[in-house]
């Protein structure tokens, strides 16, 4: 396998475990009384810091020396990197949450179809903007 095969591989890894941390979320901010739009945003939010961690420390680590010595500024490029992924991401869910049932389960569904969207301009960013070599 290639290194960015492996890196690939590490990402996907990288962003079931931020998948299931933005359900998880998702799923306590709707219980908390914030409706699925709202609390999608909060839940991306804590996905894409679970995902900075494992992807700065497993995925890309040759490539995650901290850019200007800052941790802080690091976080702030992997939020910006993700924003556009995000996009698709919360485009592909709200569609999936306007159109589909009501169902209790829907909503974890609708989040892993706007991963699965968002996935490609994710990892393209995060290599060659935030991890670049």
């Amino acid at each position: 396998m290639t290194d960015s095969g492996r890196e690939l591989a590490r990402f996907a890894a990288a962003g079931v475990a931020g998948l299931a941390v933005d359900v998880a979320v998702l799923y306590l901010a709707l219980a908390a009384g914030c409706g699925p739009y709202g609390g999608r945003v909060l839940s991306f939010l804590c996905a894409v810091f679970a995902t900075w961690q494992i992807n700065r420390r497993y995925t890309f680590a040759a490539g995650a020396e901290v850019v200007g010595g800052s941790l802080w500024r690091e976080w702030w490029r992997y939020l910006v990197a993700m924003l556009g992924g995000g996009l698709v991401n919360y485009g592909a869910y709200s569609g999936a949450i306007a159109v589909g049932p009501r169902a209790p389960l829907w909503p974890m569904a609708a989040v892993a179809l706007g991963s699965l969207a968002g996935m490609a301009v994710n990892f393209a960013s995060a290599k060659f903007f935030v991890f670049k070599r």
